[in-house]
């Protein structure tokens, strides 16, 4: 299973609106996509409340995993979102 690591750029970590980004173009997908933080079992990208309950903050370094046609391109992307700083993207 194809798997990328990335860390979180935004100040506020992944939460209010970087997570909401995330978690919008995770939906967007064509494959599932989970998200892991630490030693914390892995979650659902697509889920909010999934996503938040991680607490994942700014700094910190996430593993993103999918399986499927399109995984590596699925993964890229979401990893550069991650690390963009949402409130100061420049």
């Amino acid at each position: 299973m194809p798997s990328r690591t990335a860390v979180v750029a935004s100040a506020a970590g992944l939460h209010a609106r970087p997570a909401t980004l995330f978690v919008e173009a995770a939906r967007n997908q064509p494959v599932k996509v989970t998200i892991a933080h630490g030693d914390r079992p892995a979650v659902d990208a697509a889920s909010i409340l999934a996503v938040l309950s991680l607490g994942v903050g700014q700094g910190d370094a996430v593993t993103l995993q999918a399986e499927g046609e399109g995984a590596d391109e699925a993964l890229a992307t979401l990893a550069a979102i991650l690390e963009t700083d949402a409130d100061n993207p420049s």
